[in-house]
């Protein structure tokens, strides 16, 4: 099981789960964690291979990850702390779970807080990830981490969430790495789906203005679905929450009050 904390709180009921990025941890929620246990309960977690989730025996016979497989261990983890419903606030890779989630058990999702959400590939960042299967197997994986991590927040004030991210991603073996590199292979045919399906969840877009890579389609995402909307955080990147915590605070709880 994958490892995780909570937070409870003394009245509320109402729980919010945080789904963290690949080559993150829940640690990257750490100016997020103090707000929002003042107003509900809080479950971080660490996705399989990440944080203090180490490989499972089964998986080290398993090269392949799933979307659905790695899904499965967040709604093992609710299930075990029998948590019926609850808010989830993702950030980049983590929002495809959380999606793929209200996929399979709307039942179970209160609502959707979206960061740096990643709702279709476009021609440069599909490139890169072609790049990336080409030579996951002979570049050492750190290397070809920091370089997309550069790609995708290029600016002097994302460096914080480039440096979070790459000392985190130092924890992974390259094998994890590269178990985790090959989701890109479904990811293509699962965000097109996401894209047509109006889910019917109320969803909180928050993207930052320079979050060029993503943020022009999930703009049009929001118009044809009905009950999505978008925050734009001002001088940010793709990592919202650590380059404007203040910000995706304030909006994040407020979203979360009225869903």
């Amino acid at each position: 099981m994958l490892n995780y904390s909570i937070y409870q709180h003394s009245e509320s009921i109402e729980w919010v789960t945080f789904v963290h990025g690949a080559g993150g941890s829940s640690s990257i929620w750490f100016k997020q964690v103090r707000e929002f246990r003042k107003h509900f309960n809080v479950l971080l977690l660490d996705l399989r291979g990440h944080g203090n989730s180490k490989p499972a025996l089964k998986d080290a016979f398993n090269s392949k990850y799933t979307f659905d497989s790695i899904t499965d261990d967040i709604v093992e983890v609710i299930d075990k702390e029998q948590i019926q419903k609850s808010h989830f606030v993702g950030i980049s890779l983590g929002t495809i779970l959380i999606r793929n989630l209200a996929e399979k058990h709307p039942d179970r999702v209160q609502s959707m807080i979206m960061g740096g959400a990643i709702m279709k590939l476009n021609l440069r960042s599909q490139v890169l990830m072609r790049l990336g299967i080409v030579f996951k197997s002979v570049i050492p994986y750190m290397f070809l981490y920091k370089f997309f991590a550069f790609i995708i927040m290029p600016k002097k004030n994302h460096k914080q969430s480039r440096l979070l991210f790459a000392n985190e991603a130092k924890k992974l073996y390259q094998k994890e790495f590269v178990r985790w590199f090959r989701l890109t292979s479904e990811i293509n045919p699962l965000l097109r789906f996401f894209r047509a399906k109006d889910i019917k969840i109320p969803t909180l877009y928050i993207m930052g203005e320079e979050d060029y890579l993503f943020l022009p389609s999930v703009q049009k995402v929001v118009l044809s679905h009905q009950l999505s909307q978008l925050f734009v955080i001002k001088n940010s990147g793709h990592v919202v929450n650590v380059e404007q915590p203040e910000v995706f605070n304030r909006e994040t709880i407020a979203f979360i009050g009225q869903s």
